[in-house]
């Protein structure tokens, strides 16, 4: 997979994450979503990152600057057809690189907690994240799973 910047006025860029956004809040009790629309991955504090095998797009990530030493992984999203051939690894492995990269401690995520998310919960995990409460403004919330990374391992 060769990962690039994102073009987030590209429409094949667009089409995944009107895709991601569309299925994370249909799978998520409202006021609980909180993935990132078009406006919010071109805001200033955040980096956003495409995936492409050949000329598809196949996965999306982003890492939000929450502090000088504490960042956000956001916009996770991997094809539909093809999951489970390493993309998402590659793409998170690609974000704590450009997070250690920036000197950040820390980095952390929420993600749902229905079953839906249960392989998101694994892919962090198997990278080493854990589980901890709620960060940078998110509340405690039955939908919500927040893990972190400490990035000085």
């Amino acid at each position: 997979m060769q990962i690039r910047i994102g073009d987030t006025f590209d429409p094949r860029v667009i089409a995944l994450l009107d895709h991601h956004v569309t299925a994370a809040r249909a799978q998520t009790a409202p006021g609980s979503a909180h993935a990132l629309d078009l406006a919010g991955l071109r805001a200033s504090d955040v980096a956003f990152w495409t995936g492409w095998d050949g000329e598809t797009l196949v996965a999306t990530g982003a890492l939000k600057t929450l502090s000088a030493i504490h960042g956000e992984v956001k916009s996770m999203h991997t094809l539909q057809t093809t999951r489970r051939r390493g993309f998402g690894g590659e793409m998170l492995r690609h974000i704590i690189a450009e997070a250690r990269t920036r000197s950040l401690k820390r980095l952390s995520l929420e993600t749902g907690s229905w079953d839906y998310f249960k392989p998101a919960h694994a892919l962090y995990q198997a990278h080493g994240f854990v589980l901890c409460g709620p960060f940078e403004g998110y509340a405690e919330d039955p939908n919500s799973l927040f893990l972190t990374l400490d990035l000085n391992r």
